[in-house]
């Protein structure tokens, strides 16, 4: 009996290590919806967190970021506080709270989450892999074992993450 069903491969994984307060992080979301456009479920796209300590409202929104995951819109909701990201540098948590509540999820569980500090472990623990791989700021991609820096520039980056990409699904198939 031989099994004709289709090589069913992993998705090649692209950890985005971002920030929500970070302008760079917005304007590396072209980028990220061209990638899933592209390669659909054959890219797993993971954000990291990285909140860098000058932006003061940034290690709340990472919180925040963990509560929409959790409920189920994380994307929908990343994508929305960092188009705010000037907004949220103004208004700090009570913005993180009312982009739940205009996106249709739990803010009052937000607000409960940002209080009790469910998912700070979360956070703590993707810093320091950052750190500890040589993150310095945001964004950075890490692909196939390749860091590529965006906080410096975008230029090229995501010519240069469908090049590792194409390679590494190559060499599964």
């Amino acid at each position: 009996m031989s099994d004709s069903s289709p090589v069913r491969t992993e998705p090649v994984v692209l950890d985005v290590w971002c920030e929500l307060q970070c302008p760079d992080c917005r304007s590396a979301l072209n980028d990220v919806h061209a990638l899933r456009e592209r390669y659909g479920d054959r890219l797993d796209v993971r954000l990291r967190h990285f909140p860098l300590e000058k932006h003061k409202h940034a290690f709340a929104a990472a919180q925040a970021a963990e509560e929409a995951l959790e409920q189920g819109s994380g994307w929908p909701y990343i994508e929305a506080v960092l188009a705010r990201a000037e907004e949220l540098d103004r208004t700090g948590e009570p913005l993180l709270v009312e982009v739940a509540r205009e996106l249709g999820l739990d803010a009052e569980e937000f607000d409960t989450a940002l209080i009790d500090g469910r998912h700070i472990l979360i956070v703590d623990a993707d810093q320091a892999e950052g750190k500890a791989i040589g993150v310095t700021g945001t964004p950075t991609y890490v692909i196939g074992g390749e860091r590529l820096d965006g906080g410096k520039s975008q230029e090229g980056l995501r010519q240069r993450i469908e090049e590792i990409a194409d390679r590494l699904l190559a060499d599964q198939a």
